[in-house]
């Protein structure tokens, strides 16, 4: 099955001359065009892409995750060491075939059939 995930994780602040600690990033300056900040288009890359949100009224970072071949999705009833309370979500155990993988800060979205007509 096909699942779809987001992860969230705290915003990645770049200080420069013009700005004070403290300061909040502009989306300007964390959203730039994709030439600008890359030197050509995005979609010629084949690459994970954070985008921010407001949590809380501050800004995080958050990605959509899309996993294919996966048997099993488990949400443990507790915590793990690593959860971050100021962030959504938790980890998220994925399960495929003898594999998994654990997605740190998560929250499940969907889980699709892969081959519906089968």
């Amino acid at each position: 099955m096909l699942v779809h995930l987001h992860q969230y994780k705290h915003e990645e602040v770049e200080f420069d001359d013009n700005r004070t600690t403290g300061e909040s990033q502009t989306e300007d300056s964390v959203n730039k065009d994709a030439e600008e900040y890359f030197g050509e288009n995005i979609q010629d890359f084949d690459v994970e892409t954070w985008e921010t949100v407001e949590y809380r009224d501050d800004p995080i970072q958050r990605r959509t995750l899309t996993i294919g071949g996966v048997t099993a999705v488990s949400v443990p009833q507790d915590d793990a060491e690593d959860d971050d309370p100021d962030l959504p979500g938790r980890t998220i155990q994925v399960r495929t075939g003898g594999d998994q993988e654990f997605v740190e800060q998560a929250v499940f979205v969907e889980a699709q059939d892969e081959s519906p007509d089968q």
